[in-house]
């Protein structure tokens, strides 16, 4: 194999292949958009394309965070392994990576619309700028949010060639879930962080976690209650929001006592809420 090649194990851990909650956080907001644009089942190779946008941008990012992070994720104890610090992988074999990743997303664009390839910079720069933002300010999570939720525009612009009210809602929405479920994310790691100078919310929000927390999730409810007024969504799809509000009960008890691996387990919950609207959104229609 090519000294630039690294091994497939090593690309699999780089990438985050083997562990896919990343891009079901990423692929079912995603979806949501493509259902709520579409109003119907959406032309099936959009569903692939964005699937597949979604599933490399989100390896992507994943790889520009590991070389953002390689000279302080061997002081966390949840990164200590990462193949950047344990040696499995250079720098270079790194951006080797990246950059055939972002090819693939760009070969991928190019079947969508001048509109939709035109904001799809912005989703590059969102995605390459995160793993940064936690060097000068304590609000990463908010540009994380906004990658994350980037593709939900990009969607509609493919299908109406416009962005209008609605998209914009769901965008936020997701931005502001987001920051919910990664500030439990980043709890795990707030000891470790303090001491070497990583920002976060979890950081910032100090003692407060937990109400300010909740206090996003209620904001998500209220959105997505107007997601449904706005679309004239019927009774079971505010079913699904009783089904979600009963997650964010269950996060908060996660994470009452703020323990590592409860933290963790409840920013892993969140995609269970995620999906249950988008089956909610797709038996709308």
């Amino acid at each position: 194999m090519p000294t630039f090649m690294p091994s497939w194990h090593a690309i699999k851990l780089i990438t985050r292949f083997d562990k896919p909650i990343g891009s079901y956080l990423l692929l079912w907001p995603t979806l949501w958009a493509l259902w709520v644009a579409y109003e119907h089942t959406p032309p099936w190779h959009l569903i692939l394309i964005f699937s597949l946008g979604v599933l490399v941008m989100r390896s992507a990012g994943c790889v520009i965070n590991d070389l953002a992070d390689r000279k302080v994720d061997g002081k966390v104890k949840r990164t200590e392994q990462r193949p950047l610090v344990s040696g499995l992988m250079t720098s270079k074999q790194a951006l080797f990576v990246f950059a055939a990743l972002i090819t693939i997303a760009l070969g991928l664009v190019l079947t969508l619309s001048w509109f939709t390839i035109s904001l799809s910079v912005v989703a590059v720069l969102l995605a390459t700028s995160y793993p940064f933002m936690k060097r000068y300010t304590h609000f990463p999570q908010v540009v994380l949010g906004a990658a994350f939720s980037w593709g939900m525009i990009m969607a509609f612009a493919e299908l109406r060639g416009e962005v209008p009210l609605i998209a914009w809602l769901l965008f936020f929405t997701n931005l502001i879930w987001t920051v919910a479920y990664d500030t439990m994310y980043a709890m795990v790691d707030r000891d470790d962080d303090i001491l070497i100078g990583v920002k976060s919310t979890a950081v910032v929000f100090g003692k407060f976690d937990k109400l300010i927390i909740a206090l996003l999730q209620l904001t998500t409810l209220m959105l997505l209650v107007k997601v449904g007024q706005l679309q004239q969504f019927n009774l079971f799809y505010y079913f699904a929001l009783a089904l979600v509000a009963g997650t964010f009960c269950y996060q908060q008890i996660l994470i009452k006592d703020r323990a590592r691996d409860k933290c963790f387990q409840a920013f892993l919950n969140n995609h269970y809420g995620l999906f249950i609207i988008l089956l909610a959104i797709i038996l709308q229609y």
